[in-house]
């Protein structure tokens, strides 16, 4: 209901109180199970984080073992994630930002996906894993870069996808810096 909720009238309009109106409850049961405005918003965003993560889980299971379609298929469902969530992800994200849980949730999803980005892209590269690591960093920076312009309508998801895989490949085949 907390997802329709941002659907249909916006992140601002999410509290405890309209939840528990909006589908059916006494009051105090969602203030039982998510304390504050912003461990419901913590919440939403980690189940929308973990739908999106599970997907690009998923249509990794499919890929090719080379760079160009492992690439490819990152960057096509990473950035699919922010069209099938319709911005959701970005509107509670921008609700919860400020919060003093936010620092650490967004910390823990990211750390997530670069772990995911490493772990795809590790046999595919040559380089040290801190530097892999470090690079996946900014790959992950680059995609929620390309997702926002996206949603905003300022290029096509192709378009978004296709620079995401170009990066992705880009970053994987530099050199690694010198000591």
């Amino acid at each position: 209901m907390a997802l329709v909720i941002v659907r249909e009238e916006g992140a601002d309009r999410l509290t405890l109180g309209h939840l528990a109106a909006r589908a059916g409850v006494s009051k105090p049961i969602p203030y039982e199970h998510f304390g504050t405005r912003s461990g419901l918003l913590t919440e939403l965003y980690k189940s929308l984080d973990k739908e999106q993560a599970n997907a690009l889980r998923e249509a990794l299971r499919s890929v090719q073992r080379n760079l160009e379609d492992t690439a490819d298929v990152l960057a096509t469902a990473y950035i699919h994630c922010s069209v099938d969530t319709s911005g959701e992800w970005h509107a509670v994200g921008a609700a919860l930002s400020g919060s003093e849980a936010m620092g650490a949730v967004h910390q823990e999803l990211i750390d997530g996906y670069v772990q995911l980005f490493v772990s795809a892209l590790e046999p595919h590269s040559t380089l040290p894993p801190d530097e892999l690591q470090r690079r996946c960093v900014g790959l992950i920076g680059a995609g929620e870069a390309l997702s926002v312009m996206m949603i905003g309508g300022h290029c096509s998801e192709k378009e978004a996808a296709e620079a995401f895989s170009s990066l992705i490949r880009g970053g994987l085949c530099a050199p690694s810096p010198q000591p």
